[in-house]
């Protein structure tokens, strides 16, 4: 030990030291450093992981209750089972009910004689929800869904047509494969790995990871101060992009197209029915998903919110660069609720907001 570190430490400590041997001294010297990788260790587990809230605090917190990350719940954080604890509805000979108690829900169906009960272990929609239930390892989307309309419980949108012969078919409909794909990686994470299901890793609705494509990645060299690793801008997307990325879940134009999908049934599929507006372009940033609804946020429910986005191509001042973007005669408030009709869902117990902007005429045949 060199004598001028030796004289650099406070009197009251040199007075200790020179009360120990050199022996002793060195003893302590090792056995400090052998506590030292535990006590950097235990400094590091006691600090908080880096997640996407730790930078983008705001957007963390507000995502927190967009229904995105709410597209699907697990039974025990639900509020609508939670608060209808007692659910039940005769649908033709057959009687379902869906009980929630500590924290669990279970479906059962009965048609007098003889029940079949299924605990609920996924739930899909924040809203309107519809159960999968698993029977014999198969899945199956529940034959009755709950809508907070009503306050409860209807025939699943899609299986009015279905005419169930024994418990089993009544229960719900069995989901093929390639609908079970679709279904768990539009309202989880990390439920597909290529074409598997992976449910023993889900995370029940959408992480940020899900759109946000690196953010994993992002968030591990964010922690050793490296913030070169980006997750791809959305924002930099033009709107035929961002409609095509939206649509990968709600449906994109090519999509219905191609399955020939048509009626009001179809409404719901946002994409699509944007890309039919007669003002949609592919390249305008005025007219996109992202031009009205920010995805961290619950949708905004008031129409008269949305009419600056509306009058950012169809006002006065705007219409002389734009030929096609006409004014409107009638009112420059509340564009939406005449340009954007409401929808009722055929046995959906909803409606939608029809996303084909257009000239509504009373009367009119819904536009496929």
């Amino acid at each position: 030990m060199s004598v001028w570190f030796a004289l650099a430490w406070p009197s009251s400590l040199r007075r200790i030291v020179a009360r120990f041997s050199v022996a002793a001294l060195i003893w302590l010297l090792c056995d400090f450093a052998r506590v030292l990788p535990t006590l950097a260790q235990s400094k590091k587990s006691s600090t908080s992981a880096v997640t996407c809230g730790t930078c983008h605090v705001g957007v963390a917190t507000s995502y927190s209750h967009a229904p995105m990350r709410h597209a699907m719940e697990s039974p025990g954080a639900n509020p609508a089972l939670e608060t209808h604890p007692n659910l039940s509805v005769q649908m033709g000979q057959y009687f379902y009910t869906v009980q929630t108690k500590d924290g669990k829900s279970t479906y059962t169906v009965s048609d007098g004689k003889d029940s079949l009960t299924l605990p609920i272990r996924w739930i899909f929609g924040q809203h309107s929800q519809t159960w999968v239930l698993e029977k014999d390892g198969h899945l199956y989307e529940s034959l009755v869904s709950y809508f907070p309309r009503d306050n409860g419980l209807a025939t699943t949108p899609g299986d009015q047509k279905i005419t169930p012969h024994n418990l089993i078919e009544a229960m719900g409909r069995r989901l093929q494969p390639w609908e079970t794909r679709s279904c768990f990686n539009c309202h989880a994470t990390d439920a597909v790995a290529g074409d598997q299901l992976t449910l023993d890793k889900l995370r029940p609705g959408l992480d940020c990871e899900r759109c946000h494509v690196g953010a994993q990645q992002h968030m591990a060299d964010a922690e050793n101060d490296n913030f070169k690793t980006l997750p791809k801008s959305l924002k930099r997307m033009d709107s035929e992009s961002i409609s095509n990325f939206c649509g990968e879940c709600h449906r994109s134009w090519d999509a219905v197209i191609r399955n020939h999908w048509h009626g009001p049934a179809f409404v719901r599929f946002q994409p699509y029915r944007l890309q039919n507006s007669k003002c949609f372009s592919g390249n305008d940033p005025r007219i996109s998903c992202l031009a009205c609804h920010n995805p961290h946020q619950p949708a905004n429910r008031n129409d008269v919110s949305y009419d600056s986005k509306c009058l950012a191509c169809h006002s006065a001042a705007k219409a002389s660069h734009a030929s096609t973007a006409r004014v409107c005669t009638v009112s420059k408030n509340n564009c939406v609720s005449c340009h954007m009709p409401k929808v009722e869902l055929p046995g959906g117990h909803t409606s939608f907001t029809d996303h084909q902007i257009r000239v509504v005429k009373p009367g009119e045949a819904y536009p496929n």
